[in-house]
């Protein structure tokens, strides 16, 4: 699982979860996955970013990124390419995603978070 996929993952669907979100990563297993930088692609994706969810999946897996989203980003290669390798290049093979609210897990299995919820849930 791309750490740019888990910037989308919600547990809202469980019932009784106002937000779900940003669901607590563990990894269990990780490698990295060289791709080529494309400064364009991430500059776009960046609205899309919650940036306190990567921030904190960066430091889950040894990266640094500043505490808020820099002003003039789209400009900064440096913050761009730290961005790229977090986004593109981790690669979470094996691990867990925890619901903020009711703690529940789904685990990622072969790089697959499993998200499917016991009929109880909702």
């Amino acid at each position: 699982m791309k750490l740019l996929t888990y910037n989308f993952l919600t547990s809202k669907c469980i019932r009784g979860v106002k937000i779900g979100f940003p669901l607590k990563l563990n990894i269990i297993e990780k490698k990295i996955v060289s791709s080529d930088f494309n400064s364009e692609f991430i500059a776009r994706m960046l609205p899309r970013l919650d940036w306190g969810a990567i921030k904190q999946a960066a430091n889950n897996i040894g990266a640094d990124l500043p505490a808020t989203m820099p002003e003039d980003i789209s400009n900064d290669t440096e913050t761009l390419q730290k961005l790229h390798h977090i986004l593109l290049e981790v690669d979470i093979v094996e691990g867990s995603l925890e619901c903020p609210e009711t703690g529940r897990i789904f685990p990622i299995s072969d790089g697959i978070p499993n998200m499917l919820l016991n009929e109880d849930e909702v």
